[in-house]
């Protein structure tokens, strides 16, 4: 969801007597995380933490993005077969931008009372009620999908920088590839970025606010590279900025 500027506390950096601080994600509980989500309300103020008015902005924004890569609806033909959204939440993303360019779009929510009105939904496929530390393509599928695009959002902030590089590994794993085996998939990072010159733990909802220079090391040590990246415009001042990725695999020779 979008955040204030100053809402998390930066760590106090400690005295010449006291041990390192922990890293900010260390601070990061599952159980937190899903405890705060069970109590909020099933709908876009509630996704968006008290902003709903940026939805729009938003989604135009996401819109953009995706028409820069290729991943536009022309002639009215969807761009591409199959979608993953990653903490998916009510589906805002889902109905408002992923529908549009794939024919089918999968979620993976931990919350379920957060997905009951996707089911049944023309164009969604899959609905998967776990963790993204859980989530596991084909587990449950003999033959899962390849997908074309896999969208986050909102949403990494509940890993740690570990299971951040090991979920974007699996993402990775499940794109559509050429017939050589080269990658055609895609996956979108869209997140808020931290200010304060360091990650910041937010209490409330048990997340961490990354810098950009931490997104650029966790996508490299999950060996991806960035072939997209813009700032989202038009969102009130008092947020934090938000920055979208677009990442493939990187090619090994």
């Amino acid at each position: 969801m979008p955040v204030t500027r100053g809402k998390e506390a930066a760590n106090p950096p400690p005295s010449a007597s006291e041990p390192a601080a922990a890293p900010p994600d260390s601070r990061i509980s599952a159980d937190d995380s899903r405890r705060y989500w069970s109590g909020v309300d099933a709908d876009v103020n509630g996704m968006l933490g008290g902003f709903p008015g940026v939805s729009r902005v938003d989604l135009r924004g996401s819109r953009s993005f995706l028409a820069k890569l290729g991943l536009g609806r022309t002639g009215g033909r969807k761009a591409v077969a199959r979608a993953l959204e990653g903490g998916a939440g009510i589906g805002r993303v889902t109905e408002g931008l992923l529908l549009e360019v794939a024919e089918t779009v999968d979620v993976v929510e931990p919350i379920a009372k957060f997905t009951t009105a996707l089911a049944g939904r023309a164009g969604v496929g899959r609905v998967y009620n776990v963790g993204l530390e859980e989530w596991r393509p084909g587990e449950a599928d003999a033959a899962p999908p390849p997908y074309d695009l896999v969208w986050n959002q909102w949403c990494l902030g509940h890993l740690t920088d570990r299971q951040l590089a090991d979920y974007l590994r699996r993402c990775a794993a499940a794109l559509a590839t050429a017939p050589d085996g080269t990658p055609t998939g895609l996956i979108v990072v869209k997140e808020n970025l931290s200010t304060a010159g360091e990650d910041l733990f937010d209490e409330l909802d048990s997340s961490v606010t990354r810098q950009d220079e931490t997104f650029r090391r966790v996508f490299d040590s999950a060996g991806l590279r960035i072939v997209r990246t813009e700032l989202q415009h038009g969102f009130p001042a008092e947020l934090y900025p938000v920055r979208m990725y677009a990442l493939k695999p990187k090619v090994t020779e």
